[in-house]
């Protein structure tokens, strides 16, 4: 066993370095080195575990402008698992490598914000502040630095934030077909309020009683992808603990981040005696709610939405839950809809979690390339199914000056469904 085994070694052979995945990976397009392509990395986790390579400023450069975006997953014919690679080296990386004063304080700040209601709370204010003080509009000043453009891009428009704290029962509109949860999150609710709102109306029409127990935690995934393992399972356990208590049918996550972090809770847990059964069982009822919408038959929306909509892949709904097909299944389903391909929608926007706060270089030069494809479908609207790529892709737009309007899958599917 190497002596700095921090994944399960035998992860590294399923890779047989055939390159196939170079193409796909947002990094190597960008930067055309072996170092940050999958390949690369996979190369540099082995010889790092093995004590080949010592964990210093090179190595760490290389693996922290890594997205975990999952593509090379996708594109992978020997089915390596890329994503457990990359995500059991970040807490050692975080153990053992000693960041300058700056990356440690805002990595910091990131562990001690989304966990913490409070946090995420004062993160909105200051968001809410910056936008009624327009400072969104500094985003389009081209000789601020990168980082800054990037960082004020991210402060939406006024009507863009929605605070909302759902009720903990929703009885369904007509007779109820089905029991669920819905994780509420620990942004979604400060930050895109009218979308999980939106969420529980669309659940509601397709006869959902909906369940929303404040005792739910953050999933983690923002954590863990900073290196805070520890913490992040704290938080599965505890949501573990929260919704296994429901009899429900599913678990709706409408978060393709949150969703793919909870998907994986049995393999997170899989050497915990006490939590392993549990994560594994609830793991098997998550659903993103376009996914369980598309398996029971949903209810055909019957108020007509006269748009042209292109449709964004988010890399943790398409790489990470294999979740593709159905978000443009539902969208066809609305009547006067219509749906143009975006060139390379599956291609990450640079959000990446928080990715857009710890490398908002990368960040920018991959917004801007999916804006860039945005604009030659010359649709009005962008959807998606993940509240960062939302922030991102709204700044980018934003950035850009341009009249397209970015917004979730359910919120379309919520206006194109009739009031109560």
């Amino acid at each position: 066993m190497p002596a700095n085994e921090f994944v399960d070694h035998e992860k590294f052979f399923d890779c047989v370095h055939c390159g196939l995945c170079l193409p796909f990976c947002p990094t190597y397009a960008e930067l055309g080195t072996e170092m940050d392509s999958p390949r690369g990395r996979i190369l540099t986790l082995r010889a790092l575990q093995e004590g080949r390579f010592d964990l210093d400023p090179e190595v760490v450069r290389h693996l922290d402008l890594c997205l975990g975006c999952r593509a090379c997953e996708t594109a992978c014919p020997s089915g390596v698992q890329y994503g457990a690679l990359i995500e059991g080296a970040r807490p050692y990386i975080e153990q053992h490598y000693a960041r300058p004063l700056h990356e440690r304080l805002v990595r910091r700040a990131i562990d001690a914000i989304f966990p913490n209601p409070v946090g995420v709370r004062l993160f909105a204010w200051l968001l809410k502040l910056g936008a009624l003080l327009g400072l969104g509009r500094l985003a389009r000043v081209a000789w601020l630095p990168a980082r800054l453009r990037v960082q004020f891009g991210l402060i939406p428009d006024r009507d863009r934030l929605s605070s909302v704290v759902l009720h903990e029962r929703y009885t369904p509109v007509g007779d109820r077909r089905y029991r669920v949860a819905m994780l509420s999150g620990c942004v979604m609710p400060e930050l895109f309020g009218a979308t999980n709102q939106a969420t529980v109306k669309v659940l509601r029409h397709n006869g959902c009683e909906v369940l929303v127990p404040k005792s739910q935690a953050c999933c983690g995934a923002l954590l863990l992808h900073n290196g805070n393992r520890y913490e992040a399972l704290a938080l599965a356990r505890r949501n573990i603990e929260v919704f296994s208590e429901l009899d429900i049918d599913a678990l709706i996550i409408n978060a393709s981040g949150c969703g793919a972090m909870m998907k994986e809770y049995g393999e997170l847990l899989k050497d915990d005696p006490v939590y392993r059964e549990r994560a594994e069982q609830l793991a098997a009822k998550m659903k993103d709610v376009s996914e369980f919408l598309a398996e029971i038959e949903p209810a055909t929306p019957t108020r007509p939405l006269n748009k042209t909509v292109a449709y964004h892949d988010a890399c943790h709904l398409a790489h990470g839950q294999q979740v593709r097909a159905q978000p443009r299944a539902l969208l066809a389903r609305i009547p006067g809809l219509r749906l143009t391909e975006l060139p390379e929608s599956d291609w990450c926007c640079g959000s990446a979690g928080t990715y857009n706060i710890t490398e908002p270089e990368m960040a920018e030069r991959l917004m801007q390339r999916k804006i860039d494809n945005i604009q030659r479908t010359e649709a009005e609207t962008v959807v998606m199914g993940n509240p960062g790529c939302l922030m991102q892709i709204r700044a980018g737009l934003q950035q850009r000056g341009l009249a397209v309007d970015a917004v979730h899958t359910v919120d379309l599917l919520a206006e194109a469904y009739e009031d109560e």
